[in-house]
């Protein structure tokens, strides 16, 4: 046992009540982490509460528990495990409620597998091991600690680790994950029931559909069409967030096209906020780089930023357009065996 995992168990034992952060981006990772923690935690006798500061999209309804996650951190806890990042901008909610020094005032527990530089500096542990997901470190905690997992729990586990790995597909997939899936089906984890409860969450009301129709037809090519990008506007936002989460409409259409590596969204807000969603082909894994850029962070082909300086979007945009032109360029000598 590494010295971090022993310094997490002497965290966790002793407390009686335990808080469970995710950002303020949740996706299926950080939400079946965060569920499968509570029901390991409860199974010890612990009461545990849900945080997030967000409300969760309605697309993450399908995992069973959803529901008793809540947007104010409790008054009274004895220690905290945030899950799925190690950024405090993903933290903003937790400052615009007036509880990160309440939070900051406990032992907390950072558990994180993005490759993000972690600035969490109220933490008492980051630990932050190779892993595809969240849900992948909390499998190998519990192994560790001898923590029993019910149906339930693997059930999340394997949802988490499904989800980050693209179906075990992403380049950050090892064998180590694969052998965990495993692992899970031979205890009864059923990956088809799992991917059913998933499919029916794709389906989309008809206004979707015609939506998404002009969003493609927004798309625009940059850069020899190697970079796409595609921009929400409030009144948009507004509208189609509550039934779905727009840019996800889209973006992997976006970057299908031929010569395109990279695609970008920008989703424009009433008070100047600016965020982006980016994705990149395999072999073109530059998203962390350019969502590093502006503040962000993520997954070589999976991440995200927000601006909130009050730059304009065209700047913002131009400026994107260009980090992600010379990390293409870098891409492309690299694999010509050229050096920059």
């Amino acid at each position: 046992m590494s010295k971090e995992v022993d310094q997490i168990r002497k965290i966790i034992d002793p407390a009686d009540h335990i808080v469970i952060i995710q950002a303020d981006n949740p996706d299926a990772d950080s939400l079946a982490s965060s569920l499968a923690l509570e029901d390991i935690l409860t199974d010890q006798g612990k009461q545990v509460s849900l945080y997030c500061g967000v409300d969760l999209p309605t697309y993450l309804h399908y995992l069973p528990g959803w529901g008793r996650v809540v947007s104010k951190l409790p008054k009274q806890f004895d220690a905290g495990i945030i899950v799925d990042t190690a950024s405090q901008k993903l933290l903003e909610q937790l400052d615009r409620q007036g509880a990160k020094g309440w939070l900051a005032s406990r032992p907390v527990v950072v558990l994180d597998h993005h490759s993000t530089e972690p600035d969490i500096n109220f933490a008492k542990i980051i630990y932050r091991p190779p892993a595809v997901a969240t849900g992948e470190i909390i499998y190998e905690l519990a192994q560790s600690f001898g923590w029993q997992l019910s149906k339930e729990a693997m059930d999340l586990i394997a949802v988490a680790i499904l989800s980050d790995s693209l179906g075990l597909m992403s380049a950050a997939t090892s064998a180590r994950s694969i052998q965990i899936i495993a692992e899970l089906v031979e205890q009864g984890v059923n990956l088809p029931e799992l991917e059913s409860a998933r499919r029916e969450t794709l389906r989309r009301e008809a206004e979707l559909i015609h939506y998404k129709g002009e969003l493609l037809k927004r798309v625009e090519f940059h850069d020899n069409e190697r970079i796409a990008t595609v921009t929400i506007p409030w009144e948009e936002i507004e509208k189609y967030s509550p039934l779905y989460n727009p840019p996800m409409l889209v973006l992997d259409d976006m970057r299908l096209a031929k010569n395109t590596e990279v695609a970008i969204c920008f989703k424009l807000y009433k008070d100047g906020k600016v965020t982006a969603k980016i994705r990149s082909n395999y072999g073109y894994g530059v998203a962390d780089k350019l969502a590093e850029h502006f503040g962000g962070g993520g997954h070589p082909l999976a991440s995200g930023f927000k601006v909130t300086d009050g730059r304009s979007y065209e700047d913002i945009k131009k400026e994107a357009i260009s980090v992600a032109s010379v990390l293409l360029d870098k891409v492309e000598k690299e694999k010509a065996g050229e050096t920059i």
